[in-house]
């Protein structure tokens, strides 16, 4: 056990989240994401819901302050609709620890899974939030 990181990232997500490089992004996806068919890194966190993963991954993980939108999530298709609970659930985490990061953006849904192909890795969750799946572009960390 590793003092001040939590519980619920596993040493493989760890590991993961410690490859990437600027740029580079990963997907935390809902419980209904075809994240194995789109990615051969897909890691599984089934049981956990993405607020409380998207809560232990960023206090490790620095979001990309060079575009503009490091954090997006897919857009509902037209004719239906996203509950906006769920991406106040995630603004609310990310505000509390990247208050500055622009307001979260939208793919449509066949251009996120075209991102999910290209990211690093998809994260599968136990999330059922419908239209729950989040894309996190990693920045470069400051210098101390």
């Amino acid at each position: 056990m590793l003092k001040g990181i939590s519980p619920l990232l596993s040493p493989e997500l760890l590991a993961t989240l410690c490859r990437m490089g600027h740029g580079d992004t990963i997907i935390l996806a809902d419980a209904h994401f075809p994240g194995h068919s789109v990615n051969q890194l897909t890691l599984r966190a089934d049981g956990l819901l993405i607020p409380d993963l998207l809560d232990g991954i960023l206090p490790l993980f620095e979001l990309d302050d060079f575009i503009d939108a490091p954090v997006a999530m897919m857009a509902p298709v037209e004719g239906d609709s996203a509950d906006p609970a769920v991406e106040s659930a995630y603004r609310a985490v990310i505000d509390r620890h990247a208050p500055e990061t622009p307001p979260i953006g939208k793919i449509e849904r066949f251009a996120f899974y075209e991102e999910a192909r290209k990211a690093f890795a998809v994260v599968m969750t136990g999330d059922t939030s419908k239209y729950g799946n989040i894309l996190l572009t990693k920045g470069v960390t400051p210098t101390i």
